[in-house]
């Protein structure tokens, strides 16, 4: 993976779990990626937190998805549709994430569901699929020390409870990221 501003697509299953957003967010704040979104995305992710947590309400989420915006005014890709129709994949209802990626011109789509993005499409277009634990720990390798410096900053902002760097990547363990929490304890220690 290479570091000239890498441009990804963050599939909507990797905004949903707060501690993954977090953490992917900090990274590209701290200018080791250009991440990539479309309101169609950030509509799946927010609906689907919203469905199952009863505890949110759409005016947190709609807070959230405004500051993301505002911390990454690049990353809101717009006018992509029509690579809707040109596109084949195991669930129709994916093929905005790639149509964005196509026109935003990402190198990879960062996604639990690999089997819904199949190398065989993306690739003509230059695009690979990643899953967010291997993307975490490729984004790490690329500067270890941005990567710390962003984990640091991200566990300090987590006031309300506050969180210790053992919370944070304990719950970055429990949504899958384990390989990417193992490589910044170690650098942590």
């Amino acid at each position: 993976m290479h570091s000239d501003r890498l441009r990804v697509i963050l599939d909507a299953c990797v905004l949903y779990p707060a501690p993954i957003r977090d953490l992917l967010l900090t990274f590209a704040v701290s200018g080791l990626f250009q991440p990539l979104w479309s309101e169609e995305i950030q509509d799946e992710w927010k609906r689907n937190l919203l469905a199952n947590r009863t505890d949110l309400s759409s005016e947190q989420l709609n807070w959230t998805i405004n500051r993301m915006n505002d911390s990454l005014p690049d990353a809101n890709v717009t006018d992509y549709q029509h690579y809707i129709s040109k596109i084949t994949l195991p669930d129709k209802d994916d093929r905005h994430v790639v149509a964005a990626a196509i026109k935003g011109n990402a190198d990879v789509i960062v996604t639990f569901n690999l089997n819904d993005f199949p190398r065989s499409v993306l690739l003509p277009f230059g695009i690979e699929p990643v899953h967010p634990d291997q993307f975490t720990l490729d984004v790490i390798d690329l500067d270890e020390k941005s990567a710390i410096e962003g984990f640091r900053t991200m566990v300090g902002r987590l006031r309300n409870p506050p969180l210790t760097n053992d919370d944070v990547l304990s719950a970055l363990k429990k949504t899958g990221i384990r390989k990417g929490a193992n490589k910044l304890q170690k650098l942590l220690d």
